[in-house]
């Protein structure tokens, strides 16, 4: 099949890379169905509780615990999940063609309906034939770099048109798995008593590294996400007068319709064809009228806008409060399944998405903030220049003073410099949004590499100069909550002592409690209060992972949350773990429930934040039913773990001291390896990483800066660039040699590993994903890769190393579990493999061969033949892409 594949490939036929991308979508979207009619079978009676990690799945084994449904009701209004969608540059494809993917999979469904005739299922094969002709013609690749304003349409189609249409699905399957696990009394019919889903989005305030995000676009984009949460409510309430049309005659309104109706025409007046001139003696229709009436919102050519007229609805709980006089009512006059059927779904989308639709994340580095802090210290007259060269002691002095005072060091609108200037004008831009519409829109202030206290302190006095933090009785508050992302090794193992000194801290406290304040209000929020103050933590699995390799890294992010939660709770404060977690194994990916059950014992709490990046976002959320079972994966998982955490035993497993040994010995090895001479030189040559520093596929530059080094290159081009070339190395390095250390030194608990590896969660999780990972390194292409490299003794060491601790990886694993192969133990995912082989051979000798060809061209100062040579380049990466379901 190889030598097939290698004469194949000598020929390249033109737009071979487009047909191959073509051939494997088609091949996901099969395989994404079948893995859904699976879940159907499965679902039938009598195997109902036997897809894992599902609502039944967890209520099976939480009834196998002992709880009783009473117990269970009490918690799940508890549970708060957030997935955040983020602009990652890891979506190789271009929205005009994920269109065409959606399209194409809801035909492939329809096909299979039993229902049609021959005749109309040959009218369906017609449309998918015109659907891939349209696909073929359509250029695959990205020429152009979008701008933020694209990733934000993106963004909004998941929003705005997939996440309100599978909230019943998630609901009904809640209601339904609660009676098939025999349980009464049924909970779901009350909005307040389900789990608390809500949306988050980095697109429009991640500003890391990112000098195109500007406080226009934040602006902007805050008034998108508004105008589109009342948009998705503009169309449930538009259908309301036509469903709540009841015969006054029959059921007589009760005062508080028609005294509903009087206050709300006198708030906007009565215009033409209104609802009291539209629906005349129709009091009940008039009233939901009147709420569609009420809505902030008006459609120009098409596109919504927010239209603030008198006497609409500025926050959400008035128009739920309405909602709520009307339910009622119905429930009142006997209506309670047409209040159940169309009044709840719109209470519920309300919670959800609010009228902010998702809560959007500042994120900034926290270097940025030092420079920014600088300039502002010379313009008032201090000495701060080099502020980000101070030490610890002299930086924490100055800020705990200043702290203490009212004043800020500007006036108002003083321009400084480039940094100060855009950090002030991005939180101006908040302030004047929570002045106008609460705290909903608004998500937190994220700071990348947080390294030491004072990166969080800093927050606090830039926060101050533009008004969004403030002085009130007990002192300084925040309004919007400061954030810290702890993200390399060492980071992790500082960030318990940087959070005890920052829960201590006066700004710290105020800020939690004001926002416990604001949300008992129910004025300007809608989120639920929490019984206890509560800090968010974000954690990253990119830079760890980047910095010391997978093994000490998930190790590092495990210990870290196992020392935050005990901090926490000592403080009496609730943890909201933030997982940062890409789209690759090596950057935190994994299947959802296997995440969940290998996190720390009480880190969950039942409530989560994760981040869906680039291509997982269209492979999780794309239809209905694979957005509706990921989502439900989060929910059940967060239920259903953390109360087997507060009732079961603690899952702090007996042998977590062999995971600090390989933790230590692996990094090690990982280290040598990156820090080996030569490296660099290997590493660039051997990837197509300087292709993919061309590519368009996000807005958002690949290094943090214009430097060019290890260090500055992004986690996502790095893993991304390993996963070209079939090396997959950031997901395994270091695993074998730190396996056979242990076997070699220890091995007792080298046997208790082997013997004891099913029950310890979290080992099982990172070993298994590693396994994954291992499976998909071809041999054969990273040679092939390796040949690029033109220093002959470079190529010869590092190729030899890193093949010889591949083959030790995955002799070591397959020992661990049980001696068997991986072909054995993993059939479905060998197949998967195999199926892309042939296909991936082909496109990696096409690759090589464009490299080869491109890097000569620029190598002699032919650099407008080499631009010429991109599209080509670049399709091969979005081709192979395609066929591995992964970029970086």
């Amino acid at each position: 099949e190889r030598r097939r594949s290698s004469t194949f490939a000598n020929k390249f036929p033109p737009r071979l890379g487009q047909a191959y991308a073509i051939a494997f979508q088609l091949l996901n979207m099969v395989e994404e169905n079948v893995a859904a009619q699976a879940r159907r079978q499965r679902s039938m009676p009598g195997a109902y509780q036997a897809e894992t990690g599902l609502w039944s799945y967890n209520f099976k084994k939480l009834k196998d615990l002992g709880l009783n449904q009473q117990e269970i009701t009490k918690f799940l209004p508890q549970v708060k999940v957030a997935p955040v969608l983020t602009a990652h540059p890891t979506e190789a494809k271009r929205q005009i063609i994920l269109e065409q993917h959606r399209e194409l999979y809801l035909l492939l469904v329809e096909l299979e309906n039993q229902m049609w005739t021959p005749y109309e299922q040959q009218a369906i094969r017609s449309q998918i034939k015109v659907a891939l002709e349209r696909l073929w013609r359509t250029g695959e690749v990205i020429l152009a770099k979008p701008e933020v304003s694209k990733e934000r349409e993106t963004v909004l189609h998941y929003l705005c048109e997939v996440f309100p249409s599978v909230l019943h699905r998630l609901d009904l399957r809640l209601s339904q798995a609660w009676e098939k696990a025999g349980f009464t009394n049924q909970p779901m019919d009350d909005v307040e008593k389900r789990p608390d889903l809500r949306f988050g989005t980095w697109v429009g305030g991640d500003r890391d590294g990112h000098p195109f995000v500007t406080a226009e676009v934040t602006a902007s984009s805050l008034e998108e996400y508004r105008s589109h949460a009342l948009l998705i409510l503009q169309r449930q309430l538009s259908e309301l007068p036509h469903k709540i049309c009841l015969n006054s005659r029959y059921q007589p309104p009760p005062e508080s319709i028609t005294q509903g109706v009087k206050r709300m025409k006198d708030l906007v007046g009565e215009r033409p064809n209104g609802p009291t001139e539209q629906f005349p003696q129709e009091t009940w229709r008039q009233y939901a009228g009147f709420l569609h009436e009420r809505l902030p919102i008006k459609l120009v050519q098409g596109k919504p806008q927010i239209d603030e007229r008198p006497g609409t609805y500025q926050f959400p709980a008035e128009l739920v409060k309405d909602l709520q006089v009307l339910s009622k009512a119905l429930n009142q006059a006997g209506a309670s399944q047409m209040a159940k059927a169309d009044i709840t779904p719109i209470i519920r989308s309300l919670k959800v998405f609010g009228f902010h639709l998702a809560a959007m994340d500042v994120r900034q580095n926290s270097a940025f903030h030092d420079k920014a802090i600088g300039q502002i210290m010379s313009v008032a007259g201090l000495d701060g220049e080099d502020f980000g060269d101070w030490t610890e002691k002299e930086r924490l002095n100055f800020l705990l003073r200043e702290l203490r005072s009212p004043r800020p060091f500007l006036h108002d609108r003083t321009s400084v410099g480039p940094e100060a200037d855009a950090v002030l004008d991005c939180y101006r831009v908040l302030t004047r949004h929570l002045d106008t519409y609460g705290i909903d829109g608004v998500g937190s202030l994220i700071i990348s590499m947080t390294q030491r206290l004072s990166d969080l302190l800093v927050v606090y006095i830039l926060a101050r100069e533009a008004g969004l933090a403030q002085f009130g009785k007990n002192g300084l508050y925040c309004r919007v909550p400061v954030v810290p992302l702890f993200e390399t090794l060492e980071d992790l193992r500082r960030a318990p002592e940087i959070m005890q000194a920052f829960f201590e801290h006066p700004v710290t406290t105020n800020t939690m409690r004001w926002r416990m304040g604001i949300r008992k209000k129910g004025e300007e929020s809608i989120t639920r209060p929490a019984p206890r103050p509560t800090q968010q933590i974000m954690i990253g699995y990119s830079d760890s992972n980047k910095d010391a390799g997978i093994m000490a890294s998930q190790w590092s992010l495990h210990r870290c949350q196992q020392s935050l939660t005990r901090i926490a709770e000592e403080r009496g404060v609730n943890l909201r773990f933030f997982h940062g977690r890409g789209g690759t194994i090596s950057r935190g990916a994994g299947p959802t429930h296997r995440f969940l059950e290998a996190l720390p014992h009480a880190s969950l709490g039942g409530d989560i934040r994760v981040t869906e990046q680039g291509e997982t976002i269209a492979q999780k959320y794309a239809n209905q039913i694979t957005a509706t079972y990921n989502l439900e994966l989060l929910l059940a998982g967060v239920t259903g773990t953390t109360l087997i955490h507060r009732h079961g035993e603690t899952n702090n497993h007996h042998l977590e001291p062999i995971a600090e040994k390989l933790c230590e010995s692996s990094a090690a090895g990982y280290r040598k390896l990156l820090q080996s001479e030569g490296f660099i030189e290997f590493y660039t040559q051997t990837t197509p990483l300087d292709a993919l520093e061309n590519s368009r596929i996000g807005s958002r530059p690949s290094r943090r800066t214009g430097a060019k080094s290890l260090e500055d290159l992004r986690a996502i081009p790095w893993v991304f660039s390993w996963n070209q070339s079939r090396y997959y190395l950031p997901g395994w390095f270091g695993v074998g040699s730190a396996l056979q250390a242990l076997k070699k030194e220890s091995p007792k608990e080298f046997s208790q590993l082997k013997k004891e590896i099913h029950s310890w969660h979290f080992m099982l999780y990172v070993l298994t994903n590693v396994e994954t990972n291992i499976a998909s390194v071809d041999s054969k292409i990273i040679r092939d890769y390796a040949g690029l490299v033109e220093n002959e003794v470079v190529r010869k060491r590092f190729l030899r190393e890193i093949t010889s601790e591949y083959q030790l990886s995955r002799k070591m694993i397959n020992e661990v579990f049980g001696g068997s192969d991986l072909e054995k133990r993993r059939p479905r995912m060998v197949k998967t493999l195999q199926q892309r082989e042939a296909g991936l051979n082909i496109l990696h000798q096409q690759q090589i061969q464009l490299l080869k060809k491109w890097r000569g061209l620029i190598k002699k100062g032919k650099a407008r033949e080499a631009n010429t040579m991109l599209p080509d380049l670049l399709l091969s990466i979005n081709a192979i892409a395609s066929g591995l379901r992964t970029t970086g």
